[in-house]
């Protein structure tokens, strides 16, 4: 059975007024979803787990703090999760900068799989560092964080048919960008 808008207002609502029972409902019906977008940022289930952990507490502390017209409670709940999930990546950035990665893995890895993977994620970062800010953010928004189209336009108040076009557009762009 699918969730509604309605019932998970009304559990963080509930939730807001310390109801535990309301939150284990909103835990139940949204944790598989959070946790899908964690691990989809992460790629460590160990990680991914943390970070849903993470994220629930916020939920918990901060229900009362979430405003309908900004968005539904789900995409409210997976913008907590997505940077709970940033955060960590950023902190275990920086406590890599002083380690070098690659002395773990044996030379041939080095060389090949390791660098032609770098080479990539800096010919993607490039390519989506040059389309407009509206197409990179709903290309995120869909396919780091994945939300509908429907829930991107509540989430940057845009009209549907705009959305569409800034991914489209923008997937097009990428496309020329990586082959060229």
């Amino acid at each position: 059975m699918e969730t509604t808008q309605q019932q998970l207002l009304e559990w963080l609502y509930a939730t807001a007024n310390g109801n535990r029972a309301a939150f284990e409902k909103l835990y139940q019906a949204s944790s598989g979803k959070l946790f899908s977008v964690s691990l989809h940022l992460l790629r460590r289930h160990d990680w991914a787990e943390d970070v849903l952990q993470d994220a629930f507490v916020r939920i918990w502390h901060n229900a009362a703090d979430y405003h309908a017209e900004k968005g539904t409670v789900m995409t409210w709940m997976i913008s907590i999760t997505r940077y709970r999930a940033l955060d960590l990546l950023k902190s275990r950035r920086i406590k890599a900068e002083h380690l070098d990665v690659t002395d773990e893995l044996p030379d041939e890895v080095k060389t090949g799989e390791v660098l032609g993977l770098t080479r990539e994620k800096v010919k993607l970062d490039d390519c989506m560092e040059a389309l407009v800010p509206e197409q990179r953010q709903s290309i995120q928004l869909a396919y780091l964080n994945g939300l509908s189209h429907h829930e991107i336009t509540e989430h940057t108040g845009s009209p549907l048919g705009t959305v569409k076009s800034w991914i489209r557009r923008g997937l097009t762009q990428l496309k020329r960008c990586l082959e060229g």
